[in-house]
């Protein structure tokens, strides 16, 4: 008989390793790697993932002593390698197996052993979400010269819908009452014809979302698809960071690469950083290799992700492009994958299992024999370092510049403002005197204009002039921020919302002295809009942030709002800042360049860079040279300054020697451990064993650093209480490892111990 390795999905840390079942007969060609099974495990059933196979029965135990397999629950949903990729980001990121394993599964897949009472039997629950039907209805042969009944409505209403052209089923239903009846009688006489079509993602009107084929590459696309190639060829996993100015033509690197990927029958994965991105970068694969693309991202509902699931693994999609989850889509013959803007902390997931996608990119490259490309304009510091050293963890970095925008267009000029001199001269709108004379300009020469400010909301806080008090989350350590359109207070680290109103409305008052003098300090989007509107009265003005794209299709109906209309400003956070291509777009004015910068953070003045670098690069990618406006209360910081010259080099060098001095990463890995909850004692009693047991293990090793314990800036989030240890390691230490031993030898019980490897997220 056949024996499988099954890790247990069982929320615990104790369970690191996979446990060994026999194959019984009446499941024989079942089992599989990548199956989901039902085993006994400690006298209860309990759920599984087969991992590996073997004929042998484990080394030294008798095989009749062996549990057997009980049932499959699921058909194999992974092969050997992603298993292996998910066992090893269990190890590397001191994480459950069975959380990485999940990542593998279709989605809308749950299955687990439950018990109803708390002490009657167990029972399987086992729901699986079928891939999405998408039904259409079009007009039929039929309906030539077809006339309803005089009472048929329904049927009258859904022929005059159809008259526009073919239309969704689901949406015929939520438009016309009954209209499924009226569709299976139209059906059944040849009026109407039903059909099934594939999720494709949506269509959009985007201009920016097509890809022509160029007449010929620059010199730096010849250099990069080059050094792709090379890595290709070796089938190591080879690394090449392709680092070029905004504007440098990166994505017609990744389409160059992907079409020489097809033709050698290999597919590959595109990552992108922002759902707002997927519409246009979809659009732009599409026009260029069909319905060969695929897309995957969390806005999808769980039907429309699982159809796109099914078209990858059959093999039919063979360019899957999507958020860091679509890294573990079912391509069996991966060999290319791309991280665009390589440098966003989006790639950085931050629940369990806490993985970082460039990293686990690279392992996925090097365990299919591929290649993986990292394109940035403003690349991580750690992937700097590693190109400088030529390797990482066996695998060749190289990096490739690509220092000039093709077609002749040009970098946009910078001008900083410096904020404290408007303030001196008693301007306090958000606008300085520069950038507003600008949007005039600008918007008068029939021109687009885009702003960013890192705040959403009506403002930042409200404060009383009376007594000083700014009202708190009483559930979180945060300021709550003031929302003038529904005026509301809300906590934007727990979600929590509290009807208020700011002076001068005559309801307010203070929560601390009763004073009606509750004011906004700060400035969030919404003020940004409404102070524009009133300087613009006739310019359309799209404002981007949470707030407004909380539903699905939102980023996407935004832009393509934004790209229809002449002269419209895109307000927005940093969503807004990077990957966007409108040549239209002449003028990107920041609004605070500070908002970043101050925060407690190492990567503060690298974040601070990237967003001004990137939402810079957004103006004067077509024909009409772009104009960049920074304001900020400290011009002279090098991450303005740098930008203002456009010196990537020089900024570079500024950051490292910081990093290097205070040992941070690039020159060391950090890792972070968060003990919260509710019972603050207990907090405090764990998170002390928790450093002592690091230090225990620090002992004598060199390069290995605890600091701590200590308070979380957000020191508490959601009535829960925050302490944390943090961690600095040797480049090469095995820092998962190093974590997960410290912590399995506290007594946990009662708290969250939560493990951050190679830590992003320090508040």
């Amino acid at each position: 008989m056949p024996f499988a390795s099954v890790v247990l999905d069982i929320p615990t840390r104790a369970l690191t390793e996979p446990y060994d079942y026999r194959v019984p007969d009446r499941l024989a060609g079942q089992v599989d790697v990548g199956a989901t099974v039902l085993v006994t495990f400690s006298g209860r059933s309990a759920v599984g993932y087969v991992v590996a196979m073997d004929e042998e029965p484990p080394a030294g135990v008798d095989p009749a002593k062996v549990r057997d397999v009980e049932e499959v629950l699921a058909a194999p949903a992974f092969d050997r390698v992603s298993a292996g990729l998910a066992l090893w980001m269990a190890h590397e990121y001191a994480a459950p197996p069975a959380s990485c394993l999940r990542l593998l599964l279709p989605p809308g897949q749950t299955v687990k052993v439950v018990r109803d009472d708390g002490s009657g039997p167990w029972r399987l629950v086992n729901e699986q979400v079928k891939a999405a039907d998408d039904r259409w209805v079009r007009l039929g042969e039929g309906a030539d010269g077809y006339e309803p009944r005089r009472n048929a409505v329904r049927q009258r209403e859904l022929l005059a819908a159809l008259a526009e052209g073919p239309q969704r089923l689901a949406e015929l239903k939520a438009v016309v009452s009954g209209a499924q009846g009226a569709v299976t009688a139209l059906a059944k006489k040849g009026v109407v014809v039903v059909e099934s079509r594939r999720t494709q993602g949506p269509a959009t009107t985007l201009s920016s979302a097509r890809a022509a084929r160029p007449e010929r590459l620059s010199d730096g696309q010849v250099r990069a698809l080059d050094a792709v190639d090379a890595a290709v060829a070796d089938g190591s996993g080879g690394v090449v960071l392709v680092d070029g100015v905004t504007g440098s033509g990166k994505t017609e690197v990744y389409l160059s690469a992907i079409e020489r990927m097809l033709g050698q029958g290999r597919g590959a994965v595109v990552l992108v950083p922002e759902i707002s991105l997927t519409a246009q970068t979809v659009g732009r694969f599409r026009s260029r290799f069909g319905d060969t693309v695929s897309i995957l991202h969390s806005r999808l509902s769980t039907g429309e992700r699982r159809e796109q699931w099914e078209r990858i693994r059959s093999g039919e999609a063979r360019v899957v492009v999507g958020a860091r989850s679509a890294l573990f889509a079912p391509m069996a013959d991966l060999g290319l994958v791309v991280v665009d803007e390589e440098h966003e902390h989006s790639y950085k997931q931050d629940q369990a299992p806490r993985y970082h996608a460039r990293d686990v990119a690279a392992e996925l490259a090097r365990l299919r024999g591929g290649a993986l490309v990292l394109g940035s304009a403003t690349p991580s510091m750690e992937a700097v370092a590693r190109c400088a050293r030529g390797s990482w963890r066996g695998a060749s970095w190289t990096s490739v510049t690509m220092e000039e925008r093709p077609g002749g267009a040009t970098l946009p000029a910078v001008q900083v403002v410096d904020m404290r001199s408007q303030f001196a001269a008693n301007n306090n709108s958000p606008f300085s005197a520069p950038l507003r004379k600008a949007l005039v300009e600008n918007f008068e020469a029939g021109h687009k204009s885009v702003l960013l400010l890192n705040r959403r909301g009506f403002a930042t806080f409200l404060m009383c002039r009376d007594c000083g008090c700014v009202p708190t989350c009483p559930h979180c350590s945060t300021a709550l921020t003031y929302h003038e359109r529904t005026h509301e207070l809300a906590c934007h680290s727990c979600g929590r919302t509290w009807p208020q109103a700011a002076f001068p409305n005559p309801s307010t008052h203070c929560p601390a002295c009763g004073s009606r003098y509750l004011a906004a300090y700060g400035v969030g989007t919404q003020r940004v809009e409404d102070e524009l509107r009133m300087m613009l009265p006739d310019a359309p003005v799209v404002r981007m942030d949470a707030d407004t794209t909380r539903g699905k299709g939102a980023h996407q109906a935004l832009l393509e709002e934004f790209d229809a209309a002449d002269g419209a400003v895109l307000i927005g956070t940093q969503m807004i800042a990077k990957g966007l291509d409108f040549p239209e777009v002449t003028l990107v004015g920041v609004i605070n360049a500070d908002t970043t910068l101050k925060l407690p953070d190492f990567r503060a003045s690298e974040r601070t860079y990237d967003l001004l670098e990137q939402v810079a690069g957004r103006a004067g990618r077509g024909d009409d040279p772009g104009r960049v406006l920074v304001q900020t209360y400290w011009p002279t910081h090098p991450a303005v300054t740098c930008v203002a010259g456009h010196d990537r080099a020089a900024f570079r060098a500024f950051e490292l020697a910081d990093r290097e001095e205070a040992a941070y990463p690039p020159f060391r890995r950090l890792g972070n451990v968060v003990v919260s909850g509710v019972n603050g004692a207990l907090v405090e009693r764990v998170v002390a064993q928790v450093a002592a047991a690091l230090r225990s293990q620090a002992e004598g090793e060199r390069g290995w650093q605890v600091v701590g314990p200590a308070e979380c800036v957000k020191g508490k989030v959601a009535d829960r209480l925050r302490r944390h240890v943090l961690v600095k390691a040797p480049v090469d230490g095995d820092l998962g490892g190093f974590l997960a031993r410290a912590c399995s030898a506290v007594d946990s019980r009662g708290v969250s111990v939560a493990i951050d490897v190679d830590a992003y997220d320090l508040l």
